[in-house]
C-alpha cells in the first residue's frame, strides 16, 4: 500500500530531524514549526531531549510553540521525569516559552533544586514565567535555599530569578545575609545590591558583598 503523501512527507521531516547535518535538522525544525501538526509533537520533543547544537534545540522549541498547548504541555510535563539532564532542561525551557500556567504544578521543588545546573537554571526561569499571583513568596522561599550554589554565571541566573519576583524577597535576602556560611550571604548580599541597584553589575556586586562579609566577618573576630 502506497504511503498518502502528506504522511511521506512527515515522516521524511521527522528522520531529517535525526540528520548527521546541523543546518539539515535546523531546516527541518523551522520547516515542521512552518507547518505545525499534532504527528510532529512527540518527534520534536524526542529530539529536544538530545540536540547537541544549540540553534538547533532553540529552532526544536520555536517549533513545539507553534502546536496547541493542549497537544504540549502535558507531553513537556512527562519530559521533566526523564533521567537525561537535557531532556529535563529543554522541556523547561519549552514550558517557559509557551506560558502556560497549567504547567506550574510540575515546577516542583526537586527541579528548582536539580543537581544540575543547567536543568535548575531552566527551573528558575521556567517557574517566573508560571508562578501564579500569591506565589511568589514560597517561590523565593525555596530560591533562597540555592544561595551560594556553583560558578558566577548560576549564581547570577539565581540572583536576577530573585530580583524579578520583587519585594516578596527581600526579607528573605536579608534573613540569608546572616548565614553563617559566608558563600550564601555574600550571594545574598550581591543579590539584594542588584534588587536596590540593577544596573550595578553582578561582579561589581559580588565584589561590594565579599567586602562587606569579610568586615563582618573580622569585626566577630574582635
Amino acid at each position: 500500500m502506497t504511503m498518502p503523501e502528506e504522511d511521506a512527507n512527515a515522516v521524511r521531516a521527522l528522520q531529517s530531524l535525526a540528520n548527521s547535518n546541523p543546518s539539515v535538522r535546523l531546516r527541518a525544525a523551522l520547516a515542521v514549526g512552518t507547518d505545525p501538526h499534532a504527528r510532529f509533537v512527540d518527534g520534536l520533543i524526542e529530539r529536544c531531549g538530545v540536540e547537541p547544537e544549540f540553534p538547533v534545540r532553540e529552532a526544536l522549541t520555536w517549533a513545539l510553540t507553534r502546536h496547541p498547548s493542549s497537544l504540549t504541555v502535558p507531553k513537556l510535563v512527562d519530559e521533566l521525569r526523564s533521567e537525561r539532564a537535557q531532556a529535563r532542561s529543554q522541556a523547561l525551557h519549552t514550558l517557559s516559552k509557551i506560558g502556560d500556567r497549567q504547567a506550574w504544578p510540575a515546577i516542583t521543588r526537586a527541579l528548582l533544586t536539580d543537581a544540575d545546573d543547567e536543568v535548575a537554571r531552566s527551573a528558575w526561569r521556567a517557574a517566573l514565567v508560571l508562578v501564579p499571583e500569591g506565589e511568589e513568596h514560597a517561590l523565593a522561599t525555596v530560591l533562597a535555599t540555592q544561595l551560594g550554589r556553583g560558578e558566577p554565571a548560576t549564581q547570577l541566573s539565581l540572583s536576577r530569578a530573585l530580583v524579578a519576583l520583587g519585594e516578596v524577597v527581600m526579607p528573605i535576602l536579608r534573613a540569608a545575609m546572616t548565614d553563617p556560611d559566608p558563600r550564601v550571604s555574600r550571594h545574598a548580599t550581591a543579590t539584594e545590591r542588584l534588587w536596590r541597584d540593577p544596573d550595578a553589575g553582578f561582579e561589581l556586586a559580588i565584589g561590594e558583598a565579599t567586602r562587606i562579609v569579610a568586615l563582618g566577618a573580622t569585626r566577630q573576630e574582635e
